[in-house]
């Protein structure tokens, strides 16, 4: 079949869904977006190609499109997507950024879809490992709350052993009550063994000890592999055609197997605005160089089990142990020489102290140390490599043994993943940036636990599209990219930069404006203060003082989003007794309870005002009366501050450029087009945004970050 009749057989799915759906509104934005998918992924050449025999070398299509609020950018991509899939006899991965886009996917549009489209389709979620229970662990801890004491078959890391040591015993008794009460339902089936089914998901500490782990894991060997939660759920992705995952999963199970092979599917990013930072997330790493009695079990463990089964590799482990134990001993020493003074000046109370390694140029008295570390890592690792090939041959032979050799496999695995870490974080902090090319960003970590002072050194790439290019559009056939906010001061250049796909050839974009309409929909009012926002105290007074004027004429629902946190305690503190019942504050109360608080006062018409900081500006939808204002308290810059983004900034200065406007702008117009998102959610709303910054309007960079707003109709009004 041609591509053209593909994409006109996936266009006409689109169509009659649409049609076929009570009460739903023909939108011609997006049909426009249906459109762009079909055609993309109808031209994306899927499977293996033997480009040696003469067949032609794949084509990629890739698509990045802003579909503005209102679009409804779900049913845009997922009725084409699937009927290309159905058609083409392959699989759509659909990955988000948040979980609740995947649960609503997974709980409303993908079962709404399938009982409208002709062909039948099954879909299913895929999250990570650890988001499942391990059922060997679980009936081990079951019984004791704990894990058996015997150091050879520890299950938790040696820096938790003091917290359990001062556990009291109630705690102890409350653990077991819990591990056991887990297991029962388990084995009667009134639970999956997925954490996020639980009635209240446990705090880490205590679902990290049954967290199923890749590295741990013996498959099929295992004794428990037919009750398996994991394995259950593995089999559910087999017999799908759509699999919603997220943006961790997809880019930590590069080349695992574990989603479809990229290659051969068709991918969906949505939210795809968090890509960039999700994949600088994944590919930074990190080694403690203090807590290291890890090293000793581990090699303990790998001697004993490849004694066992005879493996010659194991000769070298004494070696390579003691020469990891006593060069991350020098490193923590040599770190202490050159930055402690640094370290120790810091205040704890901002956590770890941090210092960064100027253009990632190492001082030399690490290089050599460094070397050695990732040369015994290296060692050490094909030897316990060597015993997992040797433990799993064994599992084959003797499925009668599969408990005992599960538990020998589990033993290695607990502890590899750290000397796994451990070599790469060595190989970035000793990589060289040649004159041109783009350094690493490196620093170093301390931080007090009780009387013990850790150290640790960290390393992450500091371009996130060079990553991307590299690991994941290397392998990608056909994508497409969509968010509502990818277009940064009215341009795609700052996303296609960051996602790595600026001056790819099979990349187009298209942006499909809101159904909308804001000039009459919306007022955007420039409120100025007489301060200079740069003057944090005294600006901060003043708009304080304008905020509460504002607010206090709110009649129903409204949201006031802060750039931090002592911005919002001062607004609160200075709140009138009358107005305190009427506020409520992020973190006062989980957020499920205090949306839910919010709804019920809108609903009785009452007044309820929102205080929230970043993570209450995206994502929330609160339509109609529930937000008919949203006060933007100061622009939302997001200075590269943090070690990756300053790192990235001394490179953009040292090859004249500039990264306020490089950087620094871009970034904030995408935040700023999210904290203006949450205004206007429908075409029935009316709202009203506020910005107290001066900036936006008195700045050539304010005129850049207006542009990328919608079309509001704008007002400005003098200080107070």
């Amino acid at each position: 079949m041609s591509q053209q009749v593909w994409a006109a057989q996936a266009l006409e799915s689109f169509d009659a869904v649409v049609q076929a759906t009570e009460g739903f509104r023909s939108r011609a934005g997006q049909r426009l977006m249906a459109q762009q998918v079909a055609r993309t992924f109808s031209s994306a050449t899927l499977g293996k190609v033997d480009e040696e025999n003469g067949e032609a070398a794949p084509t990629r299509s890739i698509a990045v499109i802003q579909a503005g609020t209102g679009v409804g950018k779900s049913l845009a991509y997922c009725a084409p997507a699937i009927a290309l899939a159905l058609a083409r006899g392959t699989r759509v991965l659909i990955s988000t950024a948040t979980v609740a886009l995947q649960e609503q996917l997974v709980n409303k549009d993908l079962p709404a879809l399938a009982a409208l489209m002709p062909q039948p389709f099954k879909f299913a979620l895929a999250k990570g490992r650890g988001r499942y229970v391990c059922k060997l662990k679980l009936d081990r801890l079951a019984g004791t709350g704990e894990a058996e004491e015997e150091a050879d078959d520890d299950l938790f890391a040696e820096e938790e052993a003091a917290a359990r040591a001062k556990r009291p015993r109630h705690e102890t008794e409350a653990r077991i009550q819990f591990y056991s009460t887990m297991a029962q339902s388990l084995s009667k089936g009134a639970w999956d063994g997925d954490r996020d089914s639980l009635d209240t998901p446990p705090e880490p500490e205590v679902w990290s000890p049954v967290a199923a782990e890749g590295a741990s894991c013996t498959g099929k060997h295992c004794p428990a592999f037919s009750q398996c939660t994991y394995y259950d759920k593995r089999k559910e992705l087999v017999g799908a055609q759509v699999i919603v995952a997220n943006h961790d999963l997809l880019l930590s199970s590069l080349g695992a197997r574990v989603l479809p092979e990229l290659d051969n599917c068709l991918l969906v990013l949505d939210e795809a605005h968090h890509l960039p930072s999700t994949a600088l997330d994944q590919f930074a790493c990190s080694m403690d160089l203090s807590r290291i009695t890890w090293i000793e079990r581990l090699a303990s463990r790998g001697l004993r089990i490849g004694a066992l089964l005879e493996v010659e590799e194991i000769a070298d482990i004494p070696k390579h142990s003691a020469q990891l134990r006593q060069t991350l001993q020098d490193l923590a020493r040599i770190v202490m020489d050159v930055y402690g003074a640094q370290l120790k000046s810091q205040p704890s109370a901002w956590g770890p102290a941090r210092v960064r390694v100027p253009r990632g140029e190492l001082p030399e008295p690490l290089i050599a140390p460094l070397g050695l570390l990732a040369a015994s890592a290296e060692g050490f690792l094909d030897a316990l490599r060597a015993i997992s090939k040797a433990l799993r041959a064994e599992m084959r032979d003797k499925p009668d043994e599969a408990k005992r050799l599960s538990t020998l496999y589990a033993q290695i695995g607990m502890l590899a993943p750290r000397l796994e870490e451990l070599h790469a974080t060595a190989q970035l902090l000793l990589q060289d940036a040649p004159e041109g090319t783009v350094p690493a960003a490196k620093w170093f970590t301390l931080e007090v636990d009780g009387d013990f002072i850790v150290v640790k050194a960290h390393a992450s790439p500091i371009l996130p599209g060079t990553t991307l290019r590299n690991h994941l559009w290397s392998a990608v056939r056909g994508a497409v990219l969509t968010s509502a906010t990818l277009t940064s001061c009215g341009h795609f250049d700052f996303f296609l930069r960051e996602a790595g796909l600026h001056g790819d050839e099979a990349t187009t974009t298209l942006e499909v404006p809101s159904p909308f309409n804001y000039a009459a929909q919306g007022t955007l009012i420039a409120a100025e203060t007489r301060a200079d926002p740069k003057n944090a105290a005294q600006f901060t007074t003043e708009m304080v003082e304008a905020l509460l004027h504002d607010i206090a004429r709110v009649e129903y629902g409204a949201l006031v989003l802060f750039t931090s946190r002592e911005q919002m305690r001062q607004a609160v503190d200075a709140l009138p007794t009358a107005m305190r019942s009427v506020v409520l504050v992020q973190n006062a109360l989980p957020r499920a309870q205090l949306l839910k608080r919010h709804r019920e006062r809108v609903e009785n018409g009452e007044p309820s005002v929102i205080f929230g900081m970043q993570s209450f500006g995206e994502g929330l939808d609160l339509p109609g009366r529930l937000c008919e204002s949203v006060f933007i308290t100061k622009l939302p810059f997001a200075p590269p501050d943090d070690p990756v983004g300053e790192a990235r900034a001394e490179w953009l200065r040292a090859v004249g450029r500039d990264p306020f406007s490089e950087l620094v702008v871009p970034a904030t117009a995408i935040r700023l087009a999210q904290w203006v998102g949450r205004a206007i959610r429908t075409e029935e709303d009316m709202a009203h945004v506020y910005c107290y910054d001066k900036r936006l309007t008195r700045t050539s960079y304010g005129q850049r970050l207006l542009k990328g707003l919608p079309p509001f109709a704008l007002e400005q009004r003098a200080p107070l």
